[in-house]
């Protein structure tokens, strides 16, 4: 399994429109079949902040995430939120519990 992390800094005022994209990229994300997880969260520290934590079958489903025109039309969209860029860092799951 593969898990993915991303970070993204919101600019102010944006959150809200933010997360309803980001609602709207998940009913398209829960179509693809190799994608095991894929979740949004608020930093409870830093309100400017969405985490979100994805988890694959394996290489290839993320990749056809990633490829998916659904996602390809939100990188675009949530590019002009997003203020700097976005951190992410990809992980071999090495043990787990569900």
């Amino acid at each position: 399994m593969l898990g993915l992390i991303a970070k993204l800094k919101i600019k102010e005022g944006k959150m809200e429109e933010a997360l309803e994209m980001f609602k709207g990229l998940v009913k398209d994300v829960k179509t693809e079949e190799g994608t095991l997880s894929y979740t949004v969260n608020k930093d409870t520290a830093n309100p400017n902040i969405i985490v979100v934590v994805e988890r694959y079958r394996d290489a290839d489903a993320l990749t056809v995430h990633s490829s998916t025109p659904h996602f390809a039309a939100f990188s675009k969209q949530i590019a002009g939120l997003l203020d700097g860029g976005m951190e992410m860092s990809i992980l071999e799951e090495v043990a787990s519990i569900l």
